[in-house]
């Protein structure tokens, strides 16, 4: 039997992914909220409930779900990972660049599987153009885009007027906070890549917000290959939630999310056998005969989990790394790269744009190499 505790009770999302595995128990619950800890416990039948994290950890699961505030996803991991517990952990991976290396750092030497949480990646229409750009039906893929637009300042405060850690570490900083929702699925359409220079501008205060955080920012990333990704992260101007915008442009293809409600995801191949001039865009969901096989015949349960099964998969995924010794889809070197991007954007914006290079995670292996120069 594999356990599993759950830091944080926002980490429940996981719940019913974890429910639908053989052999997989959610045992231990650890929040500082003692009420709402006791009644989520009694709701989804955990039996163990903890408000301190090393108690938890200290307990016999055998892996973790670190789905607390960011400050805390880096300490925590660390702690985990040295009692010889696996990691599931939420987004973003850091809230500094030491940080990023301690955790690689701490990975390496652990042996346990570290895998991130990027849900964004496993939303099926997201799994559907990554099968499609495997195939080879965009020709060669040379830009993409992302884009996370979620109004959150209410956020910033709890019921009785003090401030949550969201006005700090989120909307308290400059540059593209929160960039992997953005990131994340784009680079998995370029398999292989990485992002190796990043320049970052905002549109400045407009919104009233009294925020540190601009009210738009844009990170436009050269990736290794010379492709570029243009990623922007908005939340505060006011408007409706944008979940899925996003954009992919190949030499035989072009892909374009849906922007609204109800909208569709739009497709158009040059195997249509259209003139680009007469060119029509159609619906994305009419191709799923490429969605990887898993998603095709996912069960009801299986889909219940979320994002259209896509909550489950990954969960799936953490387990199987787990029960098989091999690195997980999402490792410790893309949940660090993709959290960097918005690290180093702090730099950029508040340098008029500067590119800086984002370190290679994976090759780095001395401290010259972990240098960030200006």
């Amino acid at each position: 039997m594999l356990k599993i505790g759950i830091a944080g009770a926002r980490g429940l999302s996981t719940m019913m992914g974890f429910e639908a595995i053989e052999g997989v128990k959610v045992t231990a619950l650890c929040d500082l909220r003692e009420d709402f800890l006791n009644a989520q416990a009694k709701q989804y039948n955990i039996p163990h409930t903890y408000r301190v994290f090393e108690d938890m950890v200290a307990s016999d699961i055998d892996a973790v779900v670190i789905a607390t505030p960011m400050q805390l996803h880096v300490p925590q991991a660390l702690t985990a990972l040295s009692a010889g517990k696996h990691v599931l952990s939420e987004v973003t991976a850091a809230v500094t660049m030491d940080e990023l290396w301690w955790l690689k750092e701490a990975v390496e030497k652990s042996g346990k599987t570290y895998m991130f949480a990027e849900n964004y990646c496993y939303m099926p229409f997201t799994q559907l153009v990554k099968a499609m750009v495997e195939k080879g039906l965009f020709g060669d893929v040379y830009y993409g885009e992302g884009e996370y637009i979620h109004a959150v300042p209410s956020l910033a405060t709890y019921p009785d007027g003090t401030y949550t850690w969201r006005k700090y570490w989120q909307l308290g900083v400059r540059g593209t906070f929160y960039p992997t929702h953005s990131l994340g699925p784009v680079m998995q359409w370029c398999p292989g890549d990485r992002v190796k220079t990043i320049s970052t501008y905002t549109s400045g205060h407009h919104t009233g917000s009294g925020m540190r955080q601009d009210d738009s920012t844009v990170t436009m990333c050269q990736l290794a290959s010379g492709k570029l990704v243009k990623i922007r992260v908005d939340c505060l101007s006011p408007r409706p939630h944008n979940m899925t915008g996003y954009a992919l442009q190949g030499t035989q293809g072009a892909f374009e999310s849906a922007r609204s409600d109800g909208g569709k995801h739009l497709l158009w191949l040059d195997s249509f056998g259209e003139t680009v001039e007469r060119a029509q865009w159609r619906d994305l969901m009419d191709y799923t005969e490429y969605l990887p096989e898993r998603y095709r015949n996912a069960t009801a349960e299986q889909r219940a989990a979320g994002h259209g099964g896509g909550d489950f998969f990954l969960v799936a995924d953490f387990v199987n790394a787990i029960r098989t010794g091999q690195p997980p889809e999402i490792d410790v070197y893309k949940a660090c790269e993709w959290t960097a991007v918005g690290l180093l954007s702090q730099l950029s914006v508040m340098n008029n744009g500067k590119p800086i290079d984002v370190p290679d995670f994976r090759n780095a292996a001395t401290i010259q190499s972990q240098e960030i120069r200006l």
